[in-house]
């Protein structure tokens, strides 16, 4: 059952779901979509999350309670049937296993549930692979939906576009990390991130990225409308690399020609509920053909 909240003088939160799925995302999308697109006076901000969204508005110009009534008709109106989903399909180079994330992880593994193992080695194990390389197939297969922007700036939360079945889940640290690299990729439940940059961390440490998801000086083309590149509907799709193209990715965002590999597409929520292998399969053959 759907909540709605109060958040002090200025906002509303609405909690769609107590649990992430693609088709309560995908719900969020449409009804914080049609929001915005009816411009209501007083409405200062709209946030969407995984399976909830948040609204900031002027007490002065529009009365809660009529904003909740306003966002509960949207919710029974707004169809995902009706919505398309303009995106882009991202090729994302992440060199797995790599030294510096194994670095950080074997310093923190007195906060870890299995100090003997690494982070990737852990994984594999709690979700049934008999290797970390076929955890990482399993990674790499499908791509996934990026449901939210938060934590910190640009950092991408992507939730893979499988049937919940297959989905890769796995705890958090059990206390948190005071360091977790630059560009780290991680996993948290079952939502894959990339740190933009250096920090504390909880999830668990499974590669690098070569390419930056952030640029302060926006040296990039891929940044020369934003500091950070990942938009909410994004499509990642996570390719593992060896150590000599992640190295030469690395020198072409040094002189600045580094792009990201993207291409632009449409579709339907039900595309991807109805078949996500067959959608999978389609937006992959677009983006490498």
């Amino acid at each position: 059952m759907t909540r709605y909240e109060y958040g002090g003088d200025e906002f509303i939160f609405v909690e769609l779901s107590e649990s992430m799925s693609l088709e309560v995302n995908f719900q969020a999308m449409a009804i914080t979509k049609q929001l915005r697109e009816e411009r209501l006076p007083g409405i200062l901000d709209i946030c969407p999350s995984n399976a909830s969204y948040m609204v900031r508005f002027q007490p002065e110009e529009i009365h809660p309670d009529k904003l909740i009534s306003k966002l509960k008709e949207l919710e029974q109106s707004v169809s995902v049937d009706d919505f398309d989903i303009s995106s882009r399909i991202v090729d994302v180079p992440i060199l797995f296993d790599d030294p510096w994330t194994n670095e950080a992880l074997m310093r923190f593994r007195d906060r870890h549930q299995d100090p003997s193992s690494t982070d990737l080695e852990y994984a594999a194990r709690v979700n049934g692979f008999d290797s970390k390389e076929e955890l990482i197939q399993a990674i790499t297969d499908y791509p996934y939906l990026v449901s939210m922007i938060g934590f910190v700036p640009g950092l991408p939360w992507c939730y893979q576009m499988v049937p919940r079945e297959q989905q890769i889940e796995v705890p958090k640290y059990v206390r948190p990390r005071t360091y977790t690299p630059e560009r780290a990729f991680g996993f948290g439940g079952a939502f894959a991130v990339i740190y933009p940059v250096q920090g504390a961390g909880g999830y668990q440490l499974f590669g690098v990225a070569a390419a930056p998801i952030y640029q302060k000086e926006q040296r990039l083309y891929d940044f020369k409308d934003s500091m950070t590149f990942p938009r909410q509907g994004d499509i990642f799709r996570y390719r593992s690399i060896t150590m000599e193209e992640f190295q030469a990715i690395e020198k072409q965002v040094e002189d600045g020609t580094f792009r990201y590999l993207t291409r632009e597409i449409t579709f339907k929520p039900r595309q991807v509920l109805e078949n996500p292998k067959a959608f999978s399969d389609e937006v992959l053959g677009g983006l490498y053909a």
